[in-house]
């Protein structure tokens, strides 16, 4: 079940955004979330040759920023932005920033249920309409995925000297998420999303 409250699952909600706002255009669907990045890294186990005991160093400073990420999971497409806060005023620029890049597809996005992302204050582009995720479910949104993968290659076991270190390491990240659209879809494409299209 996708939608709790109206019993609609996700293929009927889209149906009914083809009809009544796209007119019937093709949608471009796409799943928006933010994640925090700090330089308090995340010290897991790993691999070293006997009898080597690898060193892993820890840091705890309290400095982050959001890395915000929609992806197309029917394509694996992603659109990323670095800012500085979660709040409406970023969740507005980076609106901006997706639909600027789209601008000649009718967008879907969906997300979740954060107060920037329902604010009465946030306008999203002609071009976009929002969609909400039921509540208490991020598994649903396959951006989740991508953190995962991201932090998993690009930070486990990682200590930035700097600020400015971590951002260059998650731009850098970003890049290569959003320059290899493969794999990004490998991730993303869950089945009952690309069948929910296809309906």
């Amino acid at each position: 079940m996708w939608h709790r409250k109206t019993g609609k699952k996700l293929p009927e909600t889209l149906a009914e955004i083809r009809q009544n706002w796209a007119k019937n255009e093709p949608i471009r669907l796409m799943f928006q979330d933010e994640a925090r990045f700090g330089r308090i890294n995340d010290v897991r186990r790993c691999w070293a040759p006997k009898p080597i005991r690898p060193l892993c160093q820890a840091m705890l400073t309290h400095e982050y920023t959001y890395a915000y990420a929609a992806v197309e999971a029917k394509s694996g497409e992603l659109d990323s932005l670095i800012l500085p806060y979660v709040n409406t005023d970023c969740m507005q620029l980076f609106l901006d920033e997706v639909g600027a890049r789209h601008p000649s597809d009718k967008i879907v996005m969906v997300l979740d249920g954060a107060g920037w992302h329902s604010s009465r204050l946030l306008n999203p582009p002609q071009n976009m309409k929002l969609l909400p995720l039921p509540p208490y479910a991020p598994e649903l949104n396959p951006v989740e995925h991508v953190w995962d993968e991201l932090r998993e290659k690009y930070f486990h076991n990682r200590v930035f000297d700097s600020f400015d270190a971590l951002e260059d390491q998650l731009e850098v990240a970003l890049r290569l998420f959003e320059n290899n659209v493969p794999m990004v879809k490998s991730i993303v494409a869950l089945e009952w999303i690309v069948s929910a299209l296809l309906n």
